[in-house]
């Protein structure tokens, strides 16, 4: 990609982090709802677990192509674009009273307005705009920002249902989000003017081929799965596993907040450490904590105290991944497709998300208990760490592409 006049670094990091925290803020406490929700409408845990499940599959599958119009046409148009689907979806999850209309709302509309709000765009303009001794330490930034969301929006999401009722709830944050729109201003790039992407020497076909034909690409796609499915059922049923075992409502909300204030931390740590060490330990160290950490909190007797201790370590690690994933990603490829080819790898994340969250509403339903889905975490956090390790890290050996060649 050419060189172009590039954003102030403070300015990317205070818009990016500010879009990632409310947008982000506002998903991670969505397992507040499941219990007002499935008891006013009637429904089965597993009706809003596979609507949040849908969410997440669509949230992966639509940032292929949010990335790609990131790409293409710079970040602005789609964060607010992103932004106003938000509120809609928003609005339709308070709103609806079927099972078919929450799923499409609270799944699809959400999930698209989230592809268009989170880390693949707005890692997209910091790959662009942040220099690359500084690329990982930025991604760390803007996790961190997502984690602070949560440590925020949690608990103001509990205030909230408790005051308003959860309806009003959901649509006073369908108003708090469109917020985004004005924070995208920030972000608008000086290389994409009048809409136009600066030149580049592979095309988006080439790019995916030389990708999917890598197999460290593939190896970081099936870590990023794992990730998606445990911290996605944790996010959305651990509330209801602490009020089946006779834990508080208020439990579950510190618990989720602790994680939120405690991966403030982790992701800064994992962006920092991602400039002086090999981002593939990184990344291989955090799952095998993962499985041991769940182990070590199934195992020990179920307290409060159990429970914020729990969600202090696992907030350690809980979006510690992504840094190093994505800034993986763009060492091994470059910057030119970045939102892309996060996109891609986010796909694969989300797509454990839905095995997570679904799994985890079914097996309930089937078994009574969240036990399996706990010891199939486990198993896949061992799974995830040992598949990191071969991952190559160095820039991709290239020739010169046609593209490069007729120009």
């Amino acid at each position: 990609m050419t060189s172009t006049p590039r954003l102030s670094p403070l300015q990317v990091l205070a818009c990016g982090a500010l879009i990632v925290t409310l947008s982000m803020g506002i998903r991670h406490g969505f397992g507040l709802w499941l219990q007002p929700i499935t008891q006013a409408q009637g429904w089965t845990r597993e009706n809003f677990a596979f609507a949040l499940a849908i969410q997440n599959l669509a949230w992966g599958f639509c940032g292929i192509f949010a990335g790609m119009a990131a790409d293409r046409f710079g970040a602005f148009r789609v964060l607010v674009g992103g932004s106003v689907l938000y509120g809609l979806g928003l609005a339709g999850m308070a709103l609806t009273t079927t099972p078919l209309a929450f799923a499409l709302t609270t799944g699809v509309l959400i999930g698209a307005a989230q592809a268009g709000t989170t880390y693949a765009v707005i890692y997209g303009v910091i790959g662009r705009q942040i220099p690359a001794e500084k690329r990982s330490w930025a991604m760390g930034v803007a996790a961190a920002a997502g984690s602070f969301g949560q440590f925020l929006m949690v608990p103001v999401e509990g205030a909230l249902i408790a005051q308003l009722g959860w309806q009003n709830a959901l649509l006073v944050l369908g108003v708090a989000v469109l917020l985004i729109a004005p924070l995208a201003w920030g972000l608008r790039e000086p290389g994409f003017a009048a809409g136009q992407a600066p030149k580049r020497e592979q095309t988006i076909a080439q790019a995916l081929r030389e990708a999917f034909g890598y197999r460290s690409f593939q190896l970081l796609m099936a870590g990023y799965f794992v990730c998606g499915f445990q911290v996605v059922f944790i996010g959305v049923h651990m509330p209801s596993y602490l009020k089946d075992n006779g834990l508080s409502p208020q439990v579950a909300s510190y618990a989720l907040a602790l994680i939120g204030l405690f991966n403030v931390v982790g992701t800064y740590m994992a962006g920092s450490l991602g400039q002086r060490m090999a981002k593939k330990h990184i990344l291989a160290f955090i799952y095998f904590a993962r499985a041991v950490v769940i182990a070590v909190f199934l195992w020990a007797p179920l307290s409060p105290t159990s429970v914020y201790i729990f969600s202090a370590v696992m907030g350690l690690l809980w979006l510690s991944t992504v840094p190093p994933t994505n800034a993986t990603v763009a060492q091994i490829f470059g910057v030119a497709h970045l939102s892309m080819l996060g996109g891609f790898v986010f796909f694969s994340h989300q797509i454990g998300s839905f095995m997570g969250v679904w799994l985890g509403g079914v097996l309930y339903d089937q078994t009574g208990s969240y036990d399996v889905v706990w010891y199939i975490s486990i198993a896949l956090g061992v799974f995830a760490g040992l598949i990191n390790l071969p991952v190559r890290e160095a820039p991709i050996a290239r020739g010169p592409s046609p593209a490069g060649a007729s120009a």
